[in-house]
């Protein structure tokens, strides 16, 4: 249990808490959004003023998806903190499959130790390890979300606006907030 105190802190610690109920509040806007525009394709980034939405969405479904996300937080709908698509997941995934496919390789053997033959000859076994690494990723990434990464609990926290510009030809929406 003292492993986690420090965690618990460092995770608590104002601006990190911030960042945290931030990026809750925009898994639940890209929930709400996904809601009402099922094939809706936008990429979400959350900072310790609020977070972006990339993507061809108007300025007004962001304003009422923020809002309704929001409201659903403090309701406690904690699900909405929790996205599939988070970059969470995949660098969850990414890790361990990388990690299972360097093991099964031969970890950092080197070429005098392990002929290339020999190797290649792992490589299934390096599949089915980097495939293992994806499977155990789903329920790990979504830990990582719930307990590490966002914060459902989001507070006072609210919307203090939104704007829209375009960048390199890509509609992006800041959401700020406070709180």
């Amino acid at each position: 249990m003292n492993e986690i105190r420090p965690l618990s802190s460092l995770l608590n610690l104002p601006f990190i808490s911030h960042v945290r109920r931030n990026h809750a509040l925009e898994h639940a806007t890209m929930h709400a959004l996904s809601e009402r525009h099922r094939h809706l394709r936008l990429v979400g980034r959350s900072s310790l003023w609020g977070f972006y939405i990339y993507g061809q969405v108007s300025t007004e479904d962001v304003v009422a998806a923020a809002q309704e996300g929001l409201r659903r937080l403090k309701a406690g709908q904690r699900r909405m903190a929790i996205h599939p698509n988070c970059g969470s997941n995949l660098a969850v995934a990414g890790t361990l499959a990388g990690l299972g496919a360097f093991l099964a390789l031969g970890g950092g053997s080197t070429s005098e130790e392990r002929s290339r033959m020999e190797r290649l000859a792992r490589l299934p076994f390096a599949f089915a390890a980097a495939t293992l690494g994806i499977i155990l990723a789903q329920p790990l990434g979504t830990a990582l979300q719930a307990h590490v990464t966002t914060q459902a609990d989001v507070g006072d926290l609210h919307i203090v606006s939104v704007t829209q510009e375009e960048r390199a030809g890509i509609l992006v929406h800041t959401v700020r907030t406070e709180g």
